[in-house]
């Protein structure tokens, strides 16, 4: 057994979201003779198994603190999942029932994992003619909508992650320094792909506040590459929770980005694949987006650097897709 310090015992649910491990993907280093190393953090090993479970845990522990968010009020957030599923799990623990606001598009698996945590799962169709397990923006429109009629008619509050202040700071304060500990200081670049860009923001700010050349990819779909300033040329991909084609995220710090990468449906797939056979990560569609990109960058402008990526949420969210078929 390796001697290793153990988490403190747990009095709650929350105490348990954040602090997850660093890990250096040396098999797929080795495997693809890579000059420089990878290093992933497991966010998929927070408790409702995504990063989202920060965001979720900052914003409403924000609200109550400044009485925005009132004891025992309903909270509701449209979602791809991962953030209702931490919004499930914190607003059980802290006395909130929750309403998840969903489109169809998203795996079920999602919608199943916040309902068996207590939330109430409202489904939303997807636009005409829309493929299944691609939610485009114009599907989020139609789920928009419905959340703020849901709001109004419950008298709730909105979770907004896509505005609220928490979903970088949970970040900037949390998975920024923890990297960084973690690491040890040796971090030349970071990549990310937004949904709402709350990761890509917070561990940009909190990695360059610490070491002023850390370099920070802003990774899209092939297909929807709008904040590089880019035509978008399809409406939909398969990378579910990012790459929304929005061009106007609240979040997004365009200060902050020094590079813009673009990864097909193919190369996540492909890449989530290898996380899971080479290092027993079993990680979803954006950690292979993270881990195509951080390749790309090894084997080209960032030969022989570190680069860090987020595994943003487990595999097990997506098995009625064709990412593990």
């Amino acid at each position: 057994m390796t001697n290793r310090t153990l988490p403190r015992l747990a009095s709650s649910i929350l105490d348990v979201i954040g602090g997850t491990p660093l890990m250096e993907l040396r098999r797929i280093q080795e495997a693809l003779g890579l000059e420089g190393r990878l290093l992933a953090k497991l966010e998929h090993l927070n408790p409702g198994s995504s990063k989202k479970d920060r965001v979720a845990l900052e914003i409403v522990r924000r609200a109550k603190a400044d009485g925005s968010l009132r004891e025992g009020q309903p909270v509701v957030e449209m979602t791809s999942g991962n953030t209702g599923t931490g919004l499930a799990i914190v607003c059980r623990a802290l006395g909130h029932p929750f309403i998840a606001v969903m489109s169809r598009g998203n795996s079920m698996e999602r919608a199943h994992q916040m309902s068996a945590l207590g939330a109430e799962v409202i489904l939303i169709d997807q636009c005409p003619g829309a493929c299944p397990g691609q939610v485009s923006g114009d599907d989020l429109m139609i789920v928009q909508e419905a959340t703020e009629k849901i709001v109004e008619e419950r008298g709730a509050f909105r979770a907004h992650q896509f505005e609220r202040e928490g979903s970088v700071l949970a970040h900037e304060l949390g998975t920024g320094p923890e990297i960084w500990e973690q690491a040890e200081g040796a971090i030349d670049v970071f990549v990310d792909i937004p949904g709402t860009c709350g990761s890509f923001t917070g561990v940009a700010r909190a990695l360059k506040a610490r070491k002023s050349s850390v370099r920070a990819y802003l990774v899209e779909p092939d297909c929807a590459p709008v904040l590089a300033g880019r035509a978008m040329t399809r409406t939909s991909h398969k990378i579910q929770g990012a790459g929304y084609a929005r061009t106007n995220l609240a979040l997004f710090e365009p200060e902050l980005v020094d590079g813009y990468l673009q990864v097909t449906d193919d190369d996540a797939i492909r890449h989530a694949r290898m996380l899971s056979e080479v290092e027993g990560i079993f990680g979803g569609f954006s950690s292979g987006a993270h881990l195509s990109a951080a390749v790309d960058l090894l084997r080209g402008p960032e030969r022989g650097a570190t680069v860090v990526f987020l595994v943003c949420d487990s595999g097990l969210k997506y098995l009625s897709t064709d990412l593990f078929a």
